[in-house]
């Protein structure tokens, strides 16, 4: 399950992966990585910090705002709503709401965010430990690594968090058995 929520036989998906999701497949997925670029301009520029967080949280939040709607939005006689005949239309929404909320909150916030600040914190202190650096340098280059790290960091994040998700919570999901209203 390459993101939450994906149906694998929708025609209108762009990579095969599921259905298009806007806060998937185009670049509104870049303001779910705007603390990261918070992250690296923590000292340059530290009230900007909070901001992208906000941000970030409210691509999350608008993402599984989407996800809870478009499966309450769902025809009865869907085929999504046809796999899950055990689960009421409210908890297949709730599941899939907070799935997705929990995959982007760990791919797109929590996990990145750590990590470029791993990476600013430690090549800052690495700089400033080196002799006869300018200033400059030590100030602006764990910025510019922090940077362009974020590309190389989001593939494997998202894979790893799919990993962790799909061996986890959405396996305990699946497993439960909930029965429909009568």
């Amino acid at each position: 399950m390459n993101h939450p929520n994906n149906n694998d036989n929708d025609p209108k998906s762009n990579d095969g992966a599921g259905p298009y999701n806007i806060f998937r497949d185009s670049p509104l997925r870049y303001c779910g990585y705007a603390n990261e670029v918070g992250e690296s301009f923590r000292l340059q520029y530290p009230k900007f910090v909070i901001p992208s967080y906000l941000i970030a949280f409210g691509y999350c939040l608008a993402d599984s705002a989407v996800a809870t709607y478009s499966v309450m939005s769902e025809d009865d006689n869907t085929i999504a709503a046809a796999k899950e005949t055990k689960r009421p239309k409210n908890v297949r929404a709730a599941i899939a709401g907070f799935d997705t909320l929990l995959w982007q909150g760990l791919a797109s916030v929590a996990i990145p965010g750590g990590v470029i600040n791993f990476i600013v914190r430690s090549s800052r202190m690495a700089l400033s430990r080196t002799v006869g650096l300018p200033a400059f340098a030590i100030k602006w280059f764990p910025t510019a690594l922090g940077l362009c790290s974020i590309p190389v960091i989001i593939q494997p994040i998202d894979h790893a968090v799919d990993f962790l998700l799909d061996n986890s919570t959405r396996t305990w999901l699946n497993d439960m058995n909930v029965k429909p209203n009568n």
